[in-house]
């Protein structure tokens, strides 16, 4: 079993708070750099092609390390690689700062990501070592309301940060709260016990970085580059060979980074393609809205900025409470009814017209954000509560890996679907017509998600 041991009330929410920061400092990251593009562009002279990589440097680091750090978690301790994160992080912040030109900036993206993987990694796997199976789905919601609120504010705070301080300012400000989390994480983090007798599998982990680093780099640029450009057909290459690879070594080696027994437990494999489909649809609809919203429906940037914060205010209106819910009556229920209100927002969304008012599309976006938030607590609480004491640092990782792949599926996704329509039509009918046909595909993968969630059972995988 991997039920959290007895731990003291104080411990359990210090544990959360330290974590809810750390979470929430990685995924501002994620989404406050974007804002802050332009004024870097300025001042170091770099082209729009070049700054892309500021964002996408972080992005691939922390997708394609995800994995090794849960493992490394899971054999030198996960408090001890927490902490490691937190200094990373801090570093790495501090680093992008004081760069004076793109390419160190660049560099220290890098840095800056390897810290990021090392807390979205863990922080699951802290939660549930110190929260009881009966209080796991609130603290796994609370934490998750972190990463959306981190990455819900980022655009404001980086504006508010890079107009009255400079961009530098959106790299400092973390590292003071780096420093002080560090301090209050060697107090109150248990010590976890490490399996130093089993080795760490490098092979695995390279291969497995290669893989998700050159699968990331096309769902993010195949758009820009095309999809069948050299480049992107060659790295695609790359990206197929490393995970065949990984694939035949992770089955042969007794100690692997990534144990595939985890995915034999249907509670487990099912919640993380959930989740991925989850991620997917919602980064689409983020991406394909603002065009419909603006190109197709003449609305102002204003105006489809207030429809865009919609869907995270939903996310965070419930994820909390879905956690809550989780806890009492078990995960199906709220993991299901929250796809399929998302599915109704996504069809909901398809009767929309450039005469249709402002309110309903607001009400319909909002939908689709509470669907996600009653989905997203209990399903990584199903996630987390299918695997073994000895995986969960793993397994936190898997479930951080579904959300980041999801995210750059759901925007390749989402761009393929308007690109395919305005082949054969012109704006803004194009637009239109491409978010329609997006809007049924998106509402086809909620359904799935729900299927999946509703086939789900409660076995549990071997080695727990």
């Amino acid at each position: 079993m991997n039920d959290a041991p007895a731990v003291p009330a104080s411990l359990k929410w210090w544990t959360l708070g330290v974590v809810g920061i750390g979470t929430f400092m990685s995924a501002l990251d994620t989404s406050v750099i974007n804002i802050a593009l332009p004024s870097i562009g300025r001042q170091t002279g770099a082209s729009i092609s070049t700054l892309e990589w500021v964002a996408l440097a972080y992005l691939i680091t922390v997708s394609s390390t995800l994995l090794a750090f849960g493992r490394l978690g899971d054999l030198q301790g996960k408090r001890r690689i927490y902490m490691l994160g937190l200094a990373v992080f801090g570093m790495g912040s501090l680093f992008c700062g004081l760069s004076g030109g793109i390419g160190l900036l660049i560099g220290s993206r890098v840095i800056q990501g390897l810290g990021g993987a090392m807390l979205f990694a863990l922080s699951p796997a802290l939660l549930v070592a110190v929260f009881p199976p009966q209080e796991r789905g609130r603290a796994l919601g609370m934490q998750a309301t972190m990463t959306y609120l981190g990455m819900s504010i980022g655009p404001g705070l980086g504006g508010f940060l890079t107009q009255h301080f400079g961009w530098p300012s959106i790299f400092f400000v973390n590292v003071p709260i780096a420093i002080l989390m560090l301090a209050v994480s060697f107090r109150v983090l248990r010590v976890d016990a490490r399996q130093q007798a089993q080795p760490f599998d490098l092979r695995g982990s390279v291969t497995m970085m290669v893989a998700l680093a050159f699968l990331l780099f096309v769902l993010s640029k195949g758009l820009d580059l095309g999809w069948t450009s050299p480049g992107i057909l060659a790295a695609g290459t790359v990206a197929l060979l490393a995970f065949t690879f990984f694939l035949r070594t992770e089955t042969s080696i007794p100690h692997p980074a990534l144990d595939l027994r985890l995915f034999g437990s249907r509670v487990f494999s099912f919640s993380t393609l959930a989740a991925f489909l989850c991620y997917a649809t919602t980064a689409s609809i983020n991406f394909m809205l603002p065009f419909f919203l603006i190109q197709g429906c003449g609305r102002t940037i204003a105006q489809a900025g207030l429809v865009m914060m919609m869907i995270p205010v939903g996310m965070l209106a419930l994820t909390g409470l879905s956690g809550w819910l989780s806890d009492r009556i078990g995960p199906r229920i709220p993991t299901v009814l929250g796809l399929l209100f998302m599915a109704m927002g996504f069809l909901l969304l398809r009767t929309l017209s450039p005469a249709t008012p402002l309110h309903p599309t607001l009400a319909i976006t909002l939908l689709i954000g509470l669907g996600a938030g009653l989905f997203t607590a209990p399903n990584n609480s199903a996630i987390m509560g299918a695997a073994p004491r000895a995986r969960q640092g793993v397994a936190g990782a898997v479930l951080a890996a579904a959300r980041t792949t999801g995210f750059a599926s759901g925007v390749a996704l989402g761009g393929l679907c308007l690109t395919l329509a305005m082949r054969h039509l012109a704006a803004p009918a194009a637009v239109q017509v491409g978010l329609r046909h997006g809007l049924l595909l998106l509402s086809g993968m909620a359904i799935l998600a729900a299927a999946l969630c509703l086939a789900r059972n409660r076995t549990r995988v071997s080695g727990a």
